[in-house]
């Protein structure tokens, strides 16, 4: 029998080169970085013989790499498979388990209304979605298409079929103040008590300072009157026994002595006391211009996160560094038209719609 002929790798660019180099420098997987290492000795014009002896392989093995390396180029130094244990869960079975983790249990016919994992896994057993898996691999699942654990969050919208223009025209009134008046939005935030905070300080081992879990409060709660002034940023603010109409005048009056003269634009909400017809024969004797918020993000929720631990010293702190406000309509665009995709957002594949129906007809059989 005679000699085999010499089998070389075909002639190499610059950049096949240098990324032949780079691949067996960097390459994680053993098979790649091998077929590699073939094909980078035989373009230094090594024959397959000598290659097979020094990588101890066979003769066959290292014409087969080459001989691929010159039909397919460097598609060949890839492994045909991952190896390991085939998917027994399907595409459409892994797509299924998503949805029905974001459905509530309730509307399936389950005693309560969250999932949990180990749940949700005999929940998938039960209706014969798999014949068997485990809490890890329902884990795996959610986890490679984006569900996520995460808490329930509110959220509403209003029934009047002129909110989008009164939204609007408030958002205009935040963002183009008029130039001979002021913008100010007002509103309450309570109740506020003193509350036992726990502390530190130096007492003898296994004898700490006891607090009672509940307390008294002896001296009533407090409300906090405040005001958002959307040129200067800054919040001015009464704490009061009672947040009444009478005290909501009081409010009123500070603000009309604090810029004496202006046209004053009250942005507030429909809270009874604001809409007292004393208030609004106040308003109207002392040019003070009323609109209605109707998007419950006035200065409420900035008071929110203010009254944490000490509202004068934090409000008084945040005075002296205060900005006007501004860019309100860009903000809050994106806020309905977020709220108003995520409740009209029609479904888009054969599981979304079935999970879809069983939830409509549930809400329907509840609401007979």
């Amino acid at each position: 029998m005679g000699r085999r002929p010499e089998v070389f790798v075909r002639a190499l660019s610059l950049a096949e080169g240098q990324r032949l180099q780079k691949i067996t420098r960097t390459a994680k997987n053993p098979v790649k970085l091998r077929r590699a290492v073939v094909v980078l000795m035989s373009v230094q014009g090594q024959p397959a013989g000598d290659i097979a002896y020094l990588l101890k392989a066979t003769d066959d093995y290292v014409r087969d790499v080459i001989h691929a390396f010159n039909e397919r180029g460097f598609d060949a130094l890839d492994p045909k498979g991952r190896g390991g244990t085939p998917n027994k869960v399907s595409e459409t079975v892994r797509d299924w388990i998503c949805v029905i983790a974001r459905c509530d249990p309730r509307f399936l016919g389950r005693p309560f209304s969250g999932w949990s994992l180990s749940k949700l896994r005999d929940y998938l057993i039960d209706t014969g979605w798999v014949a068997t898996i485990s809490i890890e691999t329902v884990r795996r699942i959610l986890h490679e298409r984006g569900v996520t654990w995460q808490q329930s969050k509110t959220w509403k919208a209003s029934n009047d079929l002129e909110f989008t223009a009164k939204m609007r025209r408030v958002l205009d009134r935040y963002d183009h103040p008029p130039a001979s008046g002021r913008v100010i939005c007002v509103d309450e935030f309570g109740t506020l008590n003193l509350q036992p905070r726990p502390g530190k300080a130096w007492k003898p081992q296994g004898r700490p300072v006891r607090l009672r879990a509940t307390y008294h409060r002896d001296h009533g709660v407090r409300h906090m009157i405040a005001n958002l002034d959307l040129a200067t940023g800054k919040i001015p603010y009464q704490i009061r026994d009672r947040k009444r109409s009478s005290e909501f005048l009081a409010f009123l009056n500070s603000l009309r002595r604090r810029w004496p003269g202006q046209t004053m634009h009250l942005i507030r909400d429909n809270f009874s006391p604001h809409k007292h017809p004393t208030v609004r024969a106040w308003c109207q004797a002392n040019d003070l211009l009323i609109n209605i918020n109707h998007l419950e993000k006035t200065v409420h929720q900035l008071c929110h996160c203010f009254v944490v631990r000490n509202v004068h010293y934090f409000l008084r702190h945040r005075q002296r560094r205060a900005n006007p406000s501004s860019q309100f309509a860009r903000y809050f665009e994106h806020d309905l038209r977020s709220y108003r995709t995520k409740a009209t957002q029609p479904p888009t594949t054969t599981a979304q719609s079935h999970i879809w129906l069983l939830t409509h007809a549930a809400r329907q059989k509840r609401r007979q």
